[in-house]
């Protein structure tokens, strides 16, 4: 939602860091609150790894590139994700005597009563206050505007490709869990079920996570296909399969992926092998369940639809709130 007078809007900072999900939760965020901003890169040192609690309201777990980087005048606002950041915004705040407001995604991991706003999704435990702003999944980017602009790119360009067209996003390995060879073969053979039982194609992308696994379910795809790998140069395609999509099927490895996908008001199926998914994202997948927003990834493809997800648009309307105060 975007301030009344955005030429007269506060200026704002985003504290981005190399996680592509923790990038676009903040320009989501940012882009649905409408104000203009600036980007600043963060690249972290051996000290980040240091439980919040210990670093405090510091640059200690940045590089020295990176601290460079980061100089008044201070802005008015902050918005961050993740927990390595929320450090980095408290100093930032501080040094500004005060005056920097921090809207942060994801609980912080300490210092919470320096933000003036947390937003923490429901599957995530920690404490409530009241700066805390309960959502479901992550927010992100996938405007209306961008999938439909993104669908008219595309299509041309898969024409060809029968319907319905089921987006397959594949994530891969985390940091406690392997998607193996077993299954990335499991989910391409249920994705290319689910294809030839509707006489549709597969739309498929991959992810810098999915590693050698990828190729291994590239091989169970007998279907028509149009495929993306992450390694691959050229245009990325991801957002125009979303855009295009008939239905979509996403592992559920990701929060940013799943919310992602429940952005088309399509069936969006998560492939849920208890080998892959921890018990927080199986108290996601659950809300989502319960909520309508997806189903579990069981080879059947239903006619049902439910309202594009994006928390992106609830945070923004509760920082145009406080910045109008």
């Amino acid at each position: 939602m975007a301030l009344d007078s955005p030429v007269n809007a506060p200026r704002m900072w985003l504290l981005v860091d190399d996680r592509a999900g923790n990038r676009s939760q903040c320009m989501g965020v940012a882009q649905a609150l409408g104000l203009s901003f600036e980007t600043r890169e963060l690249r972290y040192g051996i000290l980040a790894g240091f439980p919040n609690t210990l670093l405090g309201a510091s640059f200690a777990g940045l590089t020295a590139t990176s601290r460079a980087g980061l100089s008044p005048p201070w802005p008015e606002a902050v918005i961050a994700a993740g927990r390595r950041t929320a450090p980095v915004a408290r100093y930032i705040k501080r040094l500004s005597g005060g005056r920097t407001r921090l809207f942060q995604i994801m609980h912080p991991g300490g210092g919470s009563s320096d933000f003036d706003l947390i937003a923490v999704p429901n599957h995530d435990t920690a404490g409530d206050g009241p700066n805390i702003l309960r959502i479901t999944g992550a927010p992100h980017g996938m405007t209306n505007t961008r999938l439909v602009a993104a669908a008219t790119e595309w299509g041309q360009r898969l024409e060809n490709l029968p319907r319905p067209r089921i987006v397959l996003i594949v994530g891969g390995s985390t940091r406690n869990r392997r998607f193996g060879v077993d299954m990335a073969r499991e989910l391409g053979r249920i994705a290319s079920g689910m294809a030839v039982a509707s006489g549709g194609s597969l739309m498929v992308t991959t992810s810098r996570r999915t590693d050698d696994a990828g190729e291994a379910l590239l091989t169970e795809i007998d279907v028509p296909a149009h495929i993306h790998r992450w390694e691959d140069s050229g245009d990325n395609p991801y957002i125009g399969y979303l855009g295009l999509a008939d239905a979509v099927i996403v592992t559920g490895e990701s929060v940013s992926m799943c919310s992602e996908a429940c952005a088309v008001p399509v069936p969006v199926y998560i492939y849920g092998s208890p080998k892959l998914i921890s018990a927080k994202h199986r108290r996601f997948h659950e809300e989502l369940f319960q909520r309508g927003f997806a189903r579990p990834l069981d080879g059947r493809l239903d006619e049902w639809t439910h309202p594009p997800l994006n928390a992106a648009n609830s945070i923004a309307h509760e920082i145009a709130g406080i910045l109008n105060r």
